[in-house]
C-alpha cells in the first residue's frame, strides 16, 4: 500500500483535496493535520454573521468533524505540523500527546494565511480585533449585542464550545474604528452602521478598495460618505492607545476616542513552515507551484491563501487569495494524488464587494502599471449606463471600466459598480479573459436582452463599443 496523503490545513484547499482524493482512490489514507480546532469556515461570511444577516455561527461552517471521518478521512485538530523533512518524507507533529513523526508518500501544503497587523503598535490591546479567526468573530458579535438582547444560539456551534460570557455582559460599544479601506473594511463599515455604531474608516491611499481602480474607489467613497462612516483618506494610524484596553487612534492628524478597532489591513500566506525545504516562493511570498499544484520540491503540494497561481492574462504567477481559488485547487490536487491528474486552473483575480447597497466587481489587470509590467501597452475607458431599460423599475446606473492592450485590442480587464446586479455582471468579463477575446469580439457578445433585465446594449456592450472606438480613433492617427 501506498505512503498515506497527509495534508496541512483543514480548511477550503486542505479538505477539498483530502476528499476528493479519498472519493477517487479510497484505499489511499488520507490524514489532514489542523493546527486549530476549526475545519472548512467560510472567511467570507464573517462580516455578515457579526452584521446579524447570517443567524448562528455554526451557519458558517461548511463540514463537521463527523462529516469528515464518514468520508473517511483521518482529521487530526489540535495539531500543528512543526516542521516538513523532504528528504525522508515525513513532518514532525505537535498534539495534545506531544510530538511524533508522520511519513507520507504525498503532502500538501494548505496552511493559508494570516491577518496583518504590522507595523501598527498597540494591536495587542483588549478590543482590538481581526476578521481571520472565528473566536474573535464570535467575540466581536456579542460585544455588539445587548445583554437583554443576547441569544446563546448565535454562538453554539457542533464541534467547538465558544466562550463570548465576557463580552456578553458588557454594555455594547458606541464608536468603533477600522483601519483599512479594503474588502474587510468596507463590508465591516456597514456591520458597524448597521448596529448604529460611529464608525471611522481610515485609509492610507486616497480612495477605498484600490484594487477596483479608481472609477469604483469613488464609487464606494460616496456610498460610505452616505452610509454616515467616517471616512478618513490619506491617513495613516500610527497607533492604538489604551489603557490594557484600547480608547482611542492616533494619526498625524490627531486623536479619535473609540470603544473598538477592527484591524483589515491586508493577509500574508502563511508559509514559515517550509521556509527551510528547499521549496521555491515568488515575489509574493507565496509558494510556486506548477499546473498541477507541485511545488519545487518532489510529492509536495500546496494550494489556497499560501500558494501562487497562473494569472490568465499575464500567464505570470499571482498571488490572488480568494475562496474559489483555494477549493478548486484542492480538488484539482486530490484527483492529481489519486491518480488522474488535473490541472488546478488559472485564475483572473475575478472578486465582487458589497458596500452597503453598492455593489462592485473586478477582473483581470486594471492597474496601468501591472499592465506595462506584463508588457502591454494598456487604454481604458469607463461609462455609465442604466442596468435595465430607462422606462422599466428598478432602473439604476451602473459604471463600467474596460481595459486593452492598445496594439492588438486585446481585453486585459475590468470593474463594475451599481446598486442592481451590477456585480454578477462581472462574471461575463471573466469568461471574456479565460477565451483572450478582444474588445471588439466582447462587443459582439450576444447578451440577453429584456426590460426587466438590461437595457438593450448592456452596459458591458456600451463599455466595449466607447473602448473600441478609442482603439480605432489610435489606429486612424
Amino acid at each position: 500500500m501506498s505512503q498515506p496523503f497527509v495534508v496541512v490545513g483543514g480548511d477550503a484547499a486542505g479538505l477539498s483535496a483530502a476528499s476528493k482524493c479519498k472519493r477517487e482512490d479510497p484505499e489511499r489514507e488520507v490524514i489532514v493535520y489542523e493546527k486549530s480546532e476549526w475545519i472548512s469556515y467560510a472567511h467570507c461570511g464573517m462580516p455578515y454573521y457579526v452584521k446579524g444577516e447570517v443567524d448562528s455561527l455554526g451557519d458558517l461552517l461548511s463540514l463537521s468533524p463527523r462529516e469528515v471521518d464518514e468520508r473517511g478521512i483521518d482529521l487530526h485538530r489540535n495539531h500543528e505540523v512543526l516542521s516538513v523533512d523532504p528528504e525522508e518524507q515525513h513532518v514532525r507533529v505537535h498534539g495534545p500527546d506531544g510530538e511524533f513523526e508522520q511519513s507520507y508518500g504525498d503532502l500538501l501544503i494548505a496552511t493559508g494565511a494570516r491577518a496583518l497587523v504590522a507595523p501598527i503598535e498597540g494591536t495587542d490591546l483588549a478590543d482590538v480585533f481581526t476578521m481571520h479567526h472565528m473566536h474573535s468573530t464570535a467575540q466581536l458579535r456579542a460585544f455588539l449585542t445587548p445583554p437583554d438582547e443576547a441569544d446563546e444560539s448565535a454562538f453554539e456551534t457542533d464541534y467547538v464550545d465558544v466562550d463570548v460570557t465576557e463580552y456578553l455582559d458588557r454594555e455594547p460599544p458606541t464608536t468603533a474604528a477600522i483601519v483599512g479601506g479594503g474588502y474587510v473594511g468596507v463590508e465591516m463599515a456597514e456591520a458597524f452602521r448597521s448596529r448604529g455604531l460611529e464608525t471611522h474608516l481610515y485609509q492610507r491611499s486616497d480612495r477605498p478598495v484600490p484594487p477596483f481602480g479608481d472609477a469604483v474607489g469613488q464609487r464606494v467613497s460616496e456610498t460610505l460618505e452616505e452610509a454616515g462612516v467616517e471616512c478618513h483618506f490619506g491617513t495613516a494610524v500610527n497607533s492604538l492607545e489604551g489603557n490594557g484596553r484600547v480608547d482611542r487612534v492616533e494619526t498625524d492628524d490627531g486623536s479619535q476616542a473609540v470603544d473598538l478597532v477592527l484591524v483589515g489591513i491586508g493577509i500574508r500566506p502563511n508559509t514559515q513552515l517550509v521556509e527551510d525545504t528547499g521549496i521555491e516562493f515568488g515575489d509574493s511570498g507565496a509558494i510556486r507551484i506548477d499546473e498541477y499544484g507541485r511545488t519545487t520540491v518532489e510529492s509536495v503540494y500546496a494550494a489556497g491563501d499560501c500558494a501562487e497561481k497562473t494569472h490568465t492574462v499575464t500567464g505570470d504567477p499571482a498571488w490572488v487569495p480568494l475562496g474559489l481559488t483555494a477549493n478548486r485547487a484542492g480538488r484539482a490536487i486530490g484527483q492529481t494524488v489519486a491518480g488522474d491528474p488535473e490541472p488546478v486552473g488559472e485564475i483572473a483575480g475575478t472578486a465582487v464587494l458589497k458596500a452597503f447597497e453598492l455593489e462592485c466587481g473586478r477582473t483581470g489587470i486594471t492597474d496601468f502599471d501591472a499592465a506595462r509590467e506584463a508588457g502591454f501597452d494598456p487604454v481604458a475607458e469607463t461609462i455609465t449606463a442604466g442596468s435595465r431599460s430607462g422606462y422599466y423599475p428598478g432602473n439604476a446606473e451602473t459604471t463600467v471600466t474596460l481595459v486593452a492592450d492598445r496594439e492588438t485590442g486585446q481585453l486585459l480587464g475590468g470593474t463594475i459598480a451599481g446598486e442592481d446586479r451590477a456585480a454578477i455582471r462581472i462574471n461575463t468579463l471573466a469568461t471574456a479573459l479565460e477565451s483572450d477575446m478582444t474588445v471588439s469580439e466582447v462587443e459582439r457578445l450576444d447578451l440577453a436582452y429584456a426590460p426587466p433585465f438590461s437595457p438593450v446594449w448592456d452596459p458591458l456592450l456600451v463599455a466595449a463599443k466607447v473602448l473600441r472606438g478609442t482603439l480605432s480613433d489610435w489606429r486612424s492617427n
